[in-house]
């Protein structure tokens, strides 16, 4: 499951990986009202991921790491959001990933330079859709995923091999 945290907008994207190949299973936004309080904001997100997680059951939530530019405000409540996932998560024993904007843009396109519409198409091609997923977030939120889940084979591979070798008495 990959997220693409914001209080305004957060999307989400839902991605099944087998071997090599990869398919979207659900993908969209969880909107929230500007003039709600942040609180009851947090408080959507969090019962429409928790909702999420039970029915699709991720194996793991990969989310894209807060990105602090100039605007600090918006920048701890996206940040907020991404603890609100997180906790969903953690409700349901699902272990949490964070990615730079530059690992997941360069786990999609081979670039981590590269563009939102580079992004949707690259996301569309790489999960077989007819179309380059939208809105934005959602999109997102596909590349967050797959950015894990492109890499997750490598890990579990790394991870085996890692206990393999503590077992053994090699590493240091």
């Amino acid at each position: 499951m990959g997220i693409d945290p914001g209080a305004a907008n957060l999307g989400f994207g839902i991605v099944r990986v087998e071997g090599s190949r990869m398919a979207a299973l659900d993908g969209g936004v969880v909107s929230t009202a500007a003039d709600l309080p942040l609180e009851r904001r947090l408080r959507k997100i969090h019962q429409a991921l928790a909702e999420l997680i039970a029915w699709h059951e991720p194996k793991a939530m990969a989310l894209e790491d807060v990105y602090f530019g100039k605007n600090v405000r918006s920048a701890m409540a996206v940040g907020q959001a991404s603890g609100v996932a997180m906790l969903a998560a953690a409700e349901r024993e699902v272990p949490c990933f964070a990615y730079t904007p530059q690992a997941i843009k360069m786990a999609v396109c081979g670039s981590g330079a590269a563009g939102k519409k580079q992004v949707q198409r690259m996301v569309g091609t790489l999960l077989g859709l007819p179309e380059p997923p939208t809105p934005d977030h959602a999109a997102d939120a596909l590349a967050v995923a797959i950015c894990h889940g492109g890499g997750s084979g490598h890990r579990a591979a790394a991870q085996l091999a890692e206990t393999a070798a503590a077992g053994s008495g090699l590493t240091g």
